[in-house]
């Protein structure tokens, strides 16, 4: 218009091209013309307002809003709905007074909008009162205001009552369905959710895409995971949403192998992943501790160009500290352009789970003088860290701040955590006075830490009682059997040694194997305790008596004690040799002995103190960096 000299003489072309600005995003080239516009009406007003809410410019918003010669029921629409969209529903509620108090009548739009931010604020009492205006008013609507009905009363907690209303409602649509399918998946009542899928289908009335994977998520939470792949295999067109669902639904029921398959055949679709799919294949690497595929799906997200994304750094932290990298993870920490509660998490959890206690302390330290407030996950791993680190005093005033100064309510991981450094300090009293006073049940959580605590200093009397009382809670799980089984052998107490294994088989008992594993070419080892079905067992066990032979000229001495057997101590020597670690261990010497890259095995149970000594004595002698995983924490041996 300018480059022709045409100046029209109303807003109506004016109002038209700024239209089409708001359509297409445009804030700056629409900011312009809305500047240089020498005539403006509510409408032109009206579409800037859109496109700040649009934008989720929300200060800018309301400034306009604010600004405006001549409003009408438009504007406070559009407001109402930019606060409620942008996650600040108490100023959408707040607007709504306004309008009702300069006369403006509300619209199905604004009782959508409303409803919306009384959803984000929990608040039921304050939807049930638009819910009054509305039929106070004999205000009919269609499926639309009711469907926000629905979805209000399930997000507030009250399912019952979106229930209700969804029987009651004449017109479902698709969204009606998908609101109160999704309504039972919030609140925790997935066979409903599946009830109503299964109602739905009975009725005509076609799922799309967002019914799928509401009810997918359901029968995660089920654990139904045949059914949920066999309605994703029915699904012709899958979008991101589906395909992110099924993978972190495998994740969360420990399938992680059947998770990365399914991300590998989302990838061959051409269906690009976003940082919530990428967070939670990461998240699948972590629990398996697979450091070559977190690498590869590390790549694959900078690739993407989501590794950036605050979920994906926050979880590539935690991966790398899983597979015991924590260099790595402190540079993908370190160079985070942001950080969350969660990524201070990762990495203080990070440096507890690789025995770094003190680092981990540190780094708390540093959060709160950031100003990040703690949570409950902080704590579990501040007070994990001082247990190893035996800092009692330290403990106790992490452990009183987390009421006192931080205003959390104490879980049973932090009195558990105290309760064992109690215990650990030789404070077992104390240990069970607290018990005594927690305002929670103790659970199998509090009595295994008392247990495994007594274990570690040779309580024999306490650790009896906890053991008692996880046999009642828990009566077929065998490791507090094990447990108070090898504190008697470990006092030559065989008699006691012999009722505990009597109980066991009284009550059907088993115990879990212990093994170790590694991967090596792309391959996984798996060995047993003096196992013998490797197909290259003779290679191994000569390979392993030359490295026990080197070791012992070192100076190692293999402690016996560690078997908890009446046996010869010649019997004892031959079964400690033969451990499952030193197996996987001898394995990868034999397979590729001068490599600089780090050994690293996993192992199901905790390993036992003549195998750590072992391992320390042979990452001295060979000069490799050796990592050891078991079930509590990584163990790392550089140099001995």
């Amino acid at each position: 218009m300018e480059l022709h000299f045409f100046r029209p003489d109303d807003t109506y072309v004016h109002n038209r091209l700024l239209h089409l600005y708001v359509r297409s995003g445009k804030l700056d080239d629409a900011q312009k013309l809305f500047d240089r516009m020498p005539m403006r009406d509510v409408f032109s007003w009206n579409a800037m307002l859109s496109l700040h809410a649009k934008c989720g410019s929300v200060e800018d918003m309301w400034a306009t809003f604010d600004e405006m010669p001549v409003r009408d029921g438009v504007s406070y629409n559009t407001v109402i709905a930019g606060f409620a969209g942008n996650g600040q529903p108490q100023k959408a509620l707040q607007v709504l007074v306004n309008m009702h108090e300069n006369g403006f009548a509300p619209t199905e739009y604004t009782h959508v909008s409303a409803l919306n931010a009384c959803s984000q604020l929990q608040g039921s009492m304050l939807g049930k009162q638009i819910h009054g205006r509305i039929v106070a008013s004999d205000f009919r609507g269609g499926a639309f205001v009711w469907n926000a009905l629905t979805d209000m009363y399930a997000r507030c907690g009250e399912i019952h009552w979106a229930r209700w209303l969804f029987d009651r409602m004449v017109d479902k649509n698709v969204v009606s369905w998908n609101t109160m399918i999704s309504g039972y998946v919030i609140t925790g009542i997935p066979d409903k959710c599946v009830d109503l899928f299964h109602e739905m289908q009975l009725t005509g009335c076609k799922p799309d895409q967002i019914t799928v994977s509401n009810v997918l998520r359901a029968y995660f939470q089920c654990g139904h995971v045949v059914e949920a792949r066999k309605l994703f295999d029915e699904i012709r067109e899958r979008d991101r949403i589906c395909w992110t669902t099924m993978i972190v639904g495998y994740s969360q029921n420990s399938r992680e192998e059947d998770a990365l398959l399914l991300f590998c055949r989302m990838l061959s679709t051409n269906m690009q992943p976003d940082g919530f799919t990428m967070s939670s294949v990461v998240s699948s690497c972590a629990k398996l501790a697979c450091l070559h595929l977190g690498q590869a799906v590390h790549a694959k997200a900078i690739l993407v160009g989501v590794d950036d994304d605050l979920l994906v750094s926050s979880a590539l932290v935690d991966m790398y500290s899983s597979c015991g990298v924590i260099v790595d993870a402190r540079f993908i920490f370190e160079t985070m352009t942001s950080r969350n509660v969660v990524s201070w998490n990762a990495m203080i959890g990070g440096y507890a789970q690789n025995g770094q206690d003190l680092e981990a302390l540190r780094l708390y330290e540093e959060m709160l003088q950031g100003n990040m407030k703690p949570d409950i996950i902080t704590f579990i791993a501040v007070l994990s860290s001082c247990v190893h680190s035996n800092l009692l005093e330290q403990g106790q005033k992490y452990f009183d701040s987390i009421s006192k100064v931080h205003e959390i309510t104490p879980t049973l991981d932090h009195y558990a955590g105290m309760v064992s450094l109690l215990v650990r300090s030789g404070q077992g009293d104390k240990a069970l006075s607290l018990i005594q006073q927690m305002p929670h049940q103790p659970n199998s959580v509090i009595w295994s830490s008392v247990l495994s605590s007594c274990a570690t200093i040779g309580d024999i009397k306490l650790g009896k009682i906890a053991a008692s009382h996880l046999f009642d809670l828990d009566p077929c799980n065998a490791g507090p059997y094990i447990t108070l089984s090898n504190m008697y052998a470990a006092n030559a107490r065989w008699k006691d040694v012999a009722s505990v294994r009597s109980l066991m088989k009284n009550r059907n008992v088993r115990k879990v194997a212990a093994y170790s594993w590694i991967e090596f070419d792309s391959k996984v080892h798996r060995f047993v305790s003096e196992d013998r079905s490797h197909p290259e067992t003779d290679e191994i066990y000569e390979e392993l008596h030359r490295l026990i032979k080197k070791l012992q000229v070192a100076g190692f001495i293999p402690n016996t004690k560690s078997v908890f057997h009446d046996v010869a101590d010649n019997e004892k020597l031959a079964s400690i040799s033969y451990h499952s670690e030193k197996l996987a261990l001898a394995f990868v010497l034999l397979k590729n002995p001068d490599s600089a890259i780090p050994i690293r095995i996993i192992k199901n149970i905790r390993v036992c103190g003549d195998c750590h000594m072992f391992m320390k004595y042979a990452s001295e002698l060979t000069g490799r960096c050796i990592i050891l995983r078991d079930y509590n924490r990584y163990h790392h041996f550089i140099g001995g």
